[in-house]
């Protein structure tokens, strides 16, 4: 079984990551203050390289631009048999709990 990372969609210095760390290793797609809309293509290649090995085993932390939290959900799922797992924050209990997201779920059955 692989290491299980952690891709964070937009290094941020607002935000203590570290309890994240507990579900793996941190991979960040963007660099503070870039935002997509700007230049899509080039990120998308980018996005598209960093998440073309995701597996069941990691996660996305979804942070930062909206447009590229979206465009990073589709190419996980892309590059994962339409699965992916995002980390939501509670704020109440102060750390992170996996949601699993699968795109196919409906054409096969029902939730």
């Amino acid at each position: 079984m692989s290491k299980s990372r952690v891709f964070v969609i937009q290094e941020t210095m607002k935000h203590n990551l570290l309890p994240a760390q507990a579900f793996g290793e941190l991979v960040f797609l963007l660099p503070p203050g870039q935002q997509i809309s700007f230049s899509p293509g080039p990120i998308i290649v980018k996005m598209e390289r960093l998440l073309r090995t995701f597996t069941d085993n990691d996660f996305l932390l979804l942070i930062g631009d909206p447009a590229a939290m979206a465009c990073a959900g589709a190419l996980a799922a892309k590059h994962n048999n339409g699965k992916f797992v995002l980390l939501k924050w509670d704020k109440r209990e102060m750390k992170y709990y996996p949601i699993q997201c699968d795109v196919n779920k409906g054409e096969r059955d029902e939730y």
